[in-house]
């Protein structure tokens, strides 16, 4: 089968075109066939298979049993235009995309089966009414969430958690007995345990195949799906000074003839902001727009390197994660569209 029209062109005429316009499908590509993996653990467990669809992100629509697959993961084009454009193709390889399936899987069960309205599921997990806000607080260290998508997303909202333990318990590979032994978080999975033993091989409640904003009705152009995108996943206000730029280089005459610091940290940024993502569990488009307001403030003070580079990368990496870290805990950290 040969690539669409569209698959040979330039990032700047490919933005021009409009989701619908790209007529996708899941058949025939590795994105299926993920699929059918995850789909054979849910039929081991005697569990109801999710409908799938390809839309914008990835979601599982409240109430309904299916699950929206983003449109990247259907052609390497549009792939390789997801990196360009954020850095990080979400799901992009086969274990992170298993990961987020499984998730996605999670919700699309407790829509089938209606658990949302079950006593010891909400008290469990929170109450599914809870607004989603659009920032939460991580506790890193916490032992009353399952640990699985990045960013410590179990504990964004009671939905998200439900999800989350499902997905752990839902994977061969996961051990969770032992892997969460004593930890609060072992009472969720056990109760998951129990009550997917129940559903096992019964009918689900809801049947329904609607598929929610599927790619062939999405009439935007991928440059303003991804301005939109960008939009949400920025800093709206990094938080640093410049006391901590100057304790790291210097605007002093005795070292006006050493390298720049801003040409400097833009020689080092994709290596460095690949290395403090993995550190922090965050966006690598979020700490790369920290890196720009980091590269345009050290050009404003004139700042120069006062080590070698090598030295200095070592340092500038641990500044780049604290500073990273410090707005993930400030009560402002990105709930996924």
């Amino acid at each position: 089968m040969s690539d669409p029209a569209w698959a040979v062109l330039p990032d700047d005429q490919l933005l021009a075109i409009r989701l619908c316009d790209l007529e996708l499908a899941i058949a025939g590509t590795e994105i299926e066939g993920r699929i059918g993996h995850v789909n054979d653990e849910l039929e081991a467990r005697g569990l109801v298979r999710p409908h799938y669809w390809l839309s914008d992100e990835w979601f599982t629509p409240d109430g309904v049993p299916g699950v929206a697959i983003p449109f990247y993961l259907a052609h390497s084009r549009l792939a390789k235009l997801e990196l360009a454009q954020m850095l990080e193709v979400e799901g992009g390889d086969h274990e992170s995309c298993l990961r987020i399936l499984r998730h996605e899987a999670g919700h699309a069960i407790d829509n089938a089966y209606r658990l949302r309205r079950r006593p010891t599921r909400r008290r469990l997990f929170g109450t599914p009414d809870t607004p989603y806000p659009e920032y939460y607080t991580p506790k890193p260290y916490s032992k009353s969430h399952v640990h699985h998508l990045d960013h410590w997303y179990a504990q964004s909202h009671p939905d998200e958690d439900f999800a989350e333990t499902f997905a752990v318990w839902l994977d061969p590979q996961s051990m969770w007995p032992s892997r969460y032994a004593g930890w609060p978080a072992a009472r969720k999975l056990e109760y998951m345990d129990r009550l997917m033993r129940q559903l096992a091989g019964t009918g689900p409640k809801v049947t329904s195949r609607r598929e929610v904003d599927p790619l062939k009705r999405l009439r935007k152009t991928l440059g303003e799906h991804y301005k939109k995108k960008r939009e949400h996943y920025g800093l709206d206000h990094p938080d640093f000074y410049d006391s901590d730029l100057r304790n790291l280089f210097s605007d002093a005459p005795a070292y006006a003839r050493n390298p720049s610091a801003a040409r400097f940290v833009q020689h080092v940024r994709r290596d460095v902001r690949a290395t403090v993502a993995s550190f922090t569990d965050s966006y690598q488009y979020t700490i790369d727009q920290l890196i720009v307001t980091i590269i345009a403030r050290c050009r404003e003070l004139n700042l120069r390197l006062t080590d070698t580079e090598e030295a200095t990368t070592v340092d500038f990496m641990v500044f780049l994660t604290v500073q990273t870290m410090n707005y993930l805990h400030s009560g402002r950290h990105r709930v996924a569209l």
